[in-house]
């Protein structure tokens, strides 16, 4: 009986320890459902259309630039929904201020790319649910990587991103909220 006890007292000195180093993504102006302010301005809805802020802690070691993506799996296309694309964030950055993904707004670090979304468009493209769908879950995910420049332009396709996002992931932590209309 001894050394299982141990080994659980040890198990839980290693999980408080790692813990407290968990790469985390927050935000201020998100909670659990989107606001008018996150909504997009189109397709019916009648949102302002303004990205969040965000702002994250504990990059892994070696983390050299960021990502960001805003993605809706509960899109009725078969293939889900790209909201938001954002990269080649700097990796001294670890904060995006309200409205930096919004069309017009010059609040992104020099050198950062915001690439085509489902919309057709770069930049941020809020919430818009079909009526009647049911509330969607919207998945903002901040992405540590190894390398400086992913080597894409503002006309690179969300799943072409994607793609190479996945290639250079040391890390990711997300946020989850929903909007129904």
């Amino acid at each position: 009986m001894y050394r299982p006890i141990s080994t659980l007292l040890l198990l839980g000195t290693c999980t408080y320890a790692f813990g407290q180093g968990t790469f985390t993504l927050k935000s201020a102006d998100l909670g659990g459902q989107a606001t008018m302010q996150q909504v997009y301005d189109g397709f019916g809805c009648t949102g302002a259309n303004t990205s969040p802020q965000l702002a994250w802690s504990n990059p892994p070691e070696g983390t050299k630039s960021y990502a960001v993506t805003m993605y809706d799996p509960d899109a009725p296309t078969g293939s889900g929904w790209w909201h938001w694309v954002v990269f080649d964030l700097p990796g001294s950055i670890m904060t995006l201020p309200t409205g930096a993904g919004t069309n017009g707004k010059t609040d992104l670090p020099t050198g950062a790319v915001q690439s085509i979304t489902d919309f057709g468009t770069a930049g941020y493209g809020g919430p818009c649910p079909p009526p009647g769908h049911g509330a969607h879950q919207y998945i903002i995910t901040v992405y540590a990587l190894d390398l400086e420049k992913l080597g894409l332009d503002a006309k690179a396709s969300a799943p072409m991103v994607g793609f190479n996002l996945h290639q250079h992931t040391l890390a990711k932590a997300s946020l989850v909220f929903y909007y129904g209309r």
